[in-house]
């Protein structure tokens, strides 16, 4: 038998980290199984799509790394399948139609479709593992109050439910379900920070399948993400922030990928800075030293001429906010390394 999991949100925006944590683990699941896994997005309830849901689940689906091998399946061109599983339900008896046309469950009353033929999300969902041979499920606790309704339709459609697996949901600092209000809810708001997505990944992957909920760890999430930004390449770093090659030494000490940007950004384009008086002497040292040197310095080259104006009691603040108008940010070895010679003696200059 061939696994089959389906991972299946809701075309509601940018992926839920909850949900995001349950697409990694349909992929782990089905990878160590061999299996495939079939993207289904649940759309049967219009009023929660979103334009441009769909492409955003894709989007952050890529960017996570997370592929499918089938779909995506949409619910909402699949009424037929819904109508004719329904009819099932009737003609067993499992199901009656009322007075306002709304087709329901025998034994417990529960919703198969609407009274206008359109289906309910349990109806859908469960004829759609049946339909698509899903063989596990794999999804949040929240749904859990679901399997015993979900098994019933199973069988009054004419089949059986899936294994069901449940695992813990992704809370946030107040012990509530991680949700807008908490901010980093979001796929995108992640990405936004500028967190890798190696790192965001990995950090799913940690948590696999949690048995109990569990707090999103943030301080956890950035040491990932510096893990991360350490072993990518320079060519993969910069064109990451969209930086040129040569600055990649001033971006290596950023702990994300936005603060590295803006450490490319002070490198490639310093705002202007006034320094004071006595900063004359370190900058006319610095060009002193700079000039006889070559076009580009290694790291070690850089951090020598940095140790020497230190050992003159030179000011390297001033340094600093000459060669990128700021008194903070990367190394200033790094700074000397990837600002050519001509150009760091042209802000020396005009310092």
């Amino acid at each position: 038998m061939t696994v089959r999991a389906r991972f299946a949100p809701s075309p509601t925006g940018s992926l839920h980290v909850g949900n995001a944590l349950t697409a990694v683990a349909n992929r782990h699941f089905v990878d160590e199984h061999d299996g495939v896994l079939v993207l289904r997005i649940d759309d049967t309830d219009p009023e929660r799509t979103v334009e441009g849901g769909i492409e955003a689940i894709l989007d952050d689906l890529d960017w996570l790394g997370v592929q499918f091998d089938e779909g995506p399946v949409r619910q909402s061109e699949r009424g037929a399948l819904y109508t004719d599983a329904a009819e099932r339900a009737l003609a067993s008896g499992a199901a009656t139609r009322d007075d306002e046309g709304s087709v329901r469950l025998s034994a417990g009353g529960t919703t198969l479709l609407r009274p206008d033929g359109t289906s309910t999300y349990q109806l859908a969902s469960v004829v759609d593992d049946l339909e698509l041979r899903i063989t596990h499920v794999i999804r949040g606790s929240d749904h859990r109050p679901n399997l015993e309704v979900q098994s019933r339709i199973a069988r009054a459609v004419g089949g059986e439910l899936p294994t069901v697996m449940h695992h813990g949901l992704v809370l946030g600092e107040d012990g509530r379900k991680l949700s807008k209000r908490h901010g980093h809810s979001s796929i995108g708001e992640l990405r936004d920070e500028g967190l890798p997505p190696s790192a965001v990944r990995a950090y799913l992957e940690e948590l696999g399948l949690p048995e109990h909920d569990v707090h999103l760890d943030l301080a956890r999430l950035r040491r990932l993400a510096v893990d991360a930004i350490a072993a990518m390449s320079d060519e993969e770093l910069t064109a990451a922030v969209g930086a040129p090659a040569g600055v990649a030494p001033v971006l290596r000490g950023a702990r994300s990928l936005v603060e590295a940007k803006e450490y490319a950004e002070l490198v490639m384009t310093p705002p202007s800075a006034e320094l004071p008086l006595d900063a004359a002497p370190t900058l006319e040292r610095f060009k002193e030293l700079r000039s006889s040197a070559p076009e580009r310095l290694s790291t070690d080259d850089a951090r020598a001429l940095v140790r020497e104006l230190k050992a003159v009691g030179g000011d390297l603040r001033a340094l600093r906010l000459a060669l990128t108008g700021a008194p903070t940010g990367p190394e200033l070895a790094a700074v000397l390394a990837a600002v050519p010679r001509q150009e760091a003696l042209t802000r020396a200059s005009r310092a």
